[in-house]
C-alpha cells in the first residue's frame, strides 16, 4: 500500500465515522473566548500607546535639558596673538 492509497483509507475512514457530536455550549464559550481575545487587544493597544507617548515625552524632555542641536563649547581656547 503507498503513501496515496493510506491517505485514501484513512479519508474514507473519517467520512464513513460520521459526524461528531458538537456541545451544546460551543456557542457560548466561542463568544467569551472572542470577547477576552478583544478586550486583551484593546488592552494592549492602550498599554502599546501610553509606551509610545512616555517616550515622546521623555525624548522632549532629554531634548529640552540636553540641547543637542547646540555647538558644545570647546575646551580649549584659542591661541592669544597679537599683545
Amino acid at each position: 500500500m503507498n503513501r496515496h492509497e493510506r491517505k485514501e483509507d484513512e479519508v474514507r475512514r473519517l467520512l464513513s465515522a460520521g459526524q461528531p457530536q458538537v456541545p451544546g455550549d460551543l456557542a457560548a464559550r466561542a463568544v467569551a473566548r472572542g470577547v477576552r481575545l478583544l478586550r486583551r487587544d484593546r488592552v494592549l493597544r492602550r498599554i502599546g500607546w501610553t509606551l509610545l507617548a512616555l517616550a515622546a515625552v521623555a525624548f522632549l524632555v532629554w531634548a529640552s535639558v540636553a540641547r543637542p542641536w547646540e555647538v558644545p563649547p570647546t575646551d580649549v581656547t584659542p591661541p592669544l596673538e597679537g599683545f
